[in-house]
């Protein structure tokens, strides 16, 4: 089968023909038919996560799979999944004994494997999963608008739902979307459709971002390239009637983003991350006490989360941007992603 290897981190990915990989009894067998591109993917070429993880090489990255079961193993239930079904494959493959698998939260299980962390990925042509994490999806739906919805779409579904059951969205309420990218797009999407009517700003430097923002259903944009906080709570009080946000959602994690966001937030207010650009992040810590503000990070989602996703794009509430992309332009792509030059989502299909 084909697939595009990492061996040598900051070094382009290598094309090469490998074996179709065997399965375990209680796996099946997925022919990939597109995955998604991931900034995640580019931070682990250019060797980010070595800090975290020691992952052995050759890896095979490609975290957003989606694509059909060619083969399952003999401990599989037929009645739960067949050859020919159209499957996505959940993030996060837990132990299943830990209190957080017990509870459903596999993607954070101490002991998880991640597809695109380690030898099997969705940048391959085919690859094992345990049959427990893949998830059968409408057959309606086309592979290369579901798989970015498995990371990109997924992820700040999760941090959404978070906002909602703290009681921090309403009406009367003003979320941030920061950073209109991948994640962002699909935030904006889900601030709407879960926010009980909270007012939905997104906040980002490149105006055509910012439109397709507005486009998916942002009630408000701004843009915050070379302005101070003082300024953009001058501009949202003007849009909003308020200068500051009562939930956020930071899909960038940029050092510039974190600021902000949490330099908006009201009092109690509540901000969740789910990106990562930066690693480290300097905020002044009076502010988080003495207005009792929450920040929690957000990751991935667990198959709950991805069953929700998919029940809703199969019912065409998820719009999406996507450029595709054939298994000989990986490098480009990734180099076109490490520049920023993607609006929306690249995908991957074979």
């Amino acid at each position: 089968m084909k697939t595009a290897r990492l061996h040598e981190y900051k070094k382009p990915l290598v094309l090469e023909d490998v074996p179709v990989p065997d399965i375990q009894a209680d796996e099946v067998l997925v022919a990939v038919k597109a995955c998604g591109m991931c900034r995640s993917d580019v931070l682990l070429v250019d060797g980010f996560f070595n800090a975290y993880s020691d992952i052995p090489r050759p890896i095979t990255p490609g975290h957003e799979i989606t694509g059909v079961v060619h083969r399952a193993g003999s401990l599989v239930s037929k009645s739960a999944i067949r050859e020919g079904d159209h499957v996505v494959v959940a993030p996060g493959w837990g132990d299943g004994t830990c209190r957080h698998c017990l509870v459903g939260n596999t993607q954070i299980c101490a002991n998880v494997r991640w597809p695109g962390f380690g030898a099997y990925g969705g940048f391959a042509e085919f690859i094992p999963v345990p049959a427990r994490y893949v998830i059968k999806v409408d057959k309606r739906l086309k592979f290369e608008e579901i798989a970015p919805l498995t990371d990109a779409g997924l992820t700040p579904y999760r941090a959404i739902k978070k906002l909602r059951n703290a009681g921090v969205l309403g009406p009367d309420r003003v979320i941030g979307v920061f950073g209109i990218g991948g994640l962002g797009t699909y935030a904006v999407q889900y601030a709407k459709l879960l926010g009980s009517g909270a007012r939905v700003v997104a906040f980002a430097r490149n105006p055509e971002k910012l439109a397709l923002a507005k486009e998916y259903g942002a009630d408000d944009v701004i843009n915050i390239k070379r302005k101070s906080v003082g300024d953009i709570a001058g501009e949202l009080k003007a849009l909003t009637g308020q200068g500051d946000i009562d939930a956020a959602v930071d899909c960038a994690g940029a050092q510039e983003t974190v600021g902000l966001a949490t330099g908006l937030l009201a009092i109690s207010g509540y901000y969740v991350d789910v990106g990562f650009i930066s690693d480290r992040i300097d905020i002044p810590l009076f502010p988080r006490v003495s207005r009792e503000q929450t920040i929690q990070g957000s990751f991935w989602g667990n198959n709950t989360d991805l069953a929700e996703v998919m029940a809703l794009a199969a019912k065409n509430k998820i719009r999406h941007t996507i450029e595709t992309f054939p298994f000989e332009q990986i490098n480009s792509f990734l180099d076109r992603l490490r520049e920023d030059e993607i609006v929306g989502r690249s995908v991957l299909t074979f």
